[in-house]
């Protein structure tokens, strides 16, 4: 495996999407805000989806590039249980009076997602963590570019037109409610360590083959782009997202130089990329990949090309 690290910087337009909401309050759906500084230190509370959604959509699509490629799924990832390996039986018995060391040389071995999503192993009383080899930021909408409206929706009922809900709390009544859509432009980074697949973080030797991990990698790199191309998250039934374009660099690094990322808040962001590289390759001695993309299309043949 010659890819050590991986990272993109893009900017993405998404339009009357509500991916990701706090809760709701009352019949008013309330959607996810967070506050940016701009360059000059002011700062704007706008829309965002979290990193933890856009990790959420890449564990979905790995896991189903992982069963079509027959690589080894825990009994809980086999069925997306949010515990994972600490719902599989076999894995309980298996570490059962082992070291650390020994239970993450037996992780990568048991389960592909678990090692490259990371987990927190709480089985016998322990909480030995693996970190992810793939890391999302928050996916905040740029300031004056990005806007979120709330929208009056009726559930009709023809049987009671004109009654609110049923006191009995059933909701088979006629309701009213406001659900929010948000469009504009959103900054997104993410990174991946290639080089930490399959690898025990104690003795820092590797728990699975060369053969595997680069199998793993693959997986990793289609389930990313499919991660940016399919967001999901909530009320997609009726509110999927109009993704209608997406620019920005993919950066990546053989050696120990980590492949360098600037967010799309920056305007110049991808310049900046460029720079950074740049930089890098001097005091290093050693290349820096570079790979602009301007749309969709460009983002997917440019991930295709990167090599492992």
């Amino acid at each position: 495996m010659t890819l050590r690290t991986l990272s993109i910087s893009g900017l993405a337009t998404l339009n009357l999407h509500s991916l990701n909401n706090e809760g709701g309050e009352g019949n008013h759906i309330q959607t996810r805000m967070v506050d940016v500084v701009d360059k000059e230190g002011n700062l704007h509370p706008v829309n965002a989806v979290s990193g933890d959604m856009f990790k959420h959509i890449f564990a979905e699509h790995f896991q189903a590039i992982a069963k079509e490629e027959g690589l080894m799924l825990c009994a809980g990832c086999q069925t997306l249980n949010a515990n994972r390996l600490n719902a599989d039986p076999a894995f309980e018995k298996a570490i059962n009076g082992k070291s650390n060391a020994e239970i993450l040389d037996l992780l990568p071995q048991s389960c592909a997602l678990d090692d490259v999503a990371g987990i927190l192993i709480t089985q016998g009383n322990r909480a030995l963590g693996r970190k992810s080899v793939v890391e999302f930021s928050w996916v905040p909408g740029v300031p004056e570019k990005v806007k979120t409206g709330s929208y009056f929706h009726v559930k009709y009922d023809p049987q009671g037109r004109g009654k609110t809900d049923a006191d009995d709390g059933s909701n088979k009544g006629q309701a009213i409610f406001h659900r929010p859509a948000s469009s504009g432009q959103y900054a997104l980074v993410a990174h991946v360590e290639a080089h930490r697949i399959g690898l025990n973080d104690i003795t820092r030797e590797y728990a699975i083959s060369e053969e595997e991990r680069q199998k793993r990698l693959r997986a990793v790199l289609r389930a990313l782009t499919l991660t940016f191309l399919h967001p999901g998250g909530a009320m997609r039934n009726t509110q999927s997202p109009h993704l209608t374009d997406f620019q920005g660099v993919i950066t990546t690094s053989d050696h120990s130089v980590p492949a360098p990322t600037v967010s799309a808040l920056n305007d110049d962001f991808a310049a900046q990329v460029k720079g950074i590289a740049a930089a890098l390759e001097k005091m290093s001695g050693k290349a820096v990949g570079v790979h602009d993309f301007g749309s969709l299309a460009q983002f997917a043949e440019k991930m295709s090309e990167i090599t492992v």
